[in-house]
């Protein structure tokens, strides 16, 4: 079990993805709340049969999976069917988390979660620290833009769906501005890998003379 834990997050079209890349690639253990999303609703699951029971079968798909489609057309047009979909899925997302982190190796792992400002910091007590991801609102929408080819109107929409910026910065410990290449990004990655084995290393030497 690792000594220390850091919450990754950001807005869309941040740079999580590269972020959690960077991190993997010195060895660090990525808990992927996305994938952990997959998961919890695959085929066959309780938790597949829990969204059924909330929305009737037409939130499946022909195979007898979730219909992602719809659901996401669905939740952006209703705010009342996200919160009943996030009832579902985040309390079984944030346990895969943390079994990921618990069983991990190595000196950290990161949790990396894309809607931490927006479901709270206090669903994640065993969070040490939140790195945001940041960016600024121009810069992210021109990357949304670019990235999945939407008219601007659609791209600001999506946008606003989620935390501001300011709620994002106001959990952070640390913060990353990434605004630049994705050189400049491991190079800043690289500097909190070297921070972040020092703090666990100090953490794991108090938890040893406790």
């Amino acid at each position: 079990m690792v000594a220390l834990v850091i919450g990754l997050t950001g807005g869309i079209a941040s740079g999580k993805s590269a972020a959690t890349a960077a991190f993997e690639a010195r060895g660090i253990v990525v808990a992927d709340a996305d994938v952990a999303a997959h998961a919890a609703v695959a085929r066959g699951s309780e938790g597949l049969a829990e969204v059924v029971a909330a929305f009737g079968t037409n939130a499946l798909a022909a195979d007898g999976s979730l219909d992602r489609a719809a659901m996401r057309r669905r939740i952006f047009a209703d705010p009342d069917a996200r919160a009943r979909l996030e009832a579902i899925l985040h309390p079984r997302i944030r346990l895969a988390l943390r079994a990921t982190c618990d069983a991990a190796t190595g000196p950290y792992a990161v949790a990396a979660i894309p809607l931490l400002a927006e479901g709270g910091r206090v669903h994640y007590p065993w969070l040490h620290r939140v790195l945001v991801i940041d960016v600024p609102v121009a810069v992210q929408l021109a990357r949304l833009l670019r990235r999945d080819g939407i008219d601007e109107a659609l791209a600001q929409e999506m946008i606003a769906t989620q935390a501001t910026r300011d709620d994002r910065l106001a959990i952070a410990d640390d913060i990353i501005v990434n605004d630049g290449s994705l050189a400049e990004l491991d190079t800043r990655i690289g500097d909190l890998d070297t921070r972040y084995r020092a703090l666990a290393a100090a953490r794991a030497e108090g938890l040893a003379a406790d």
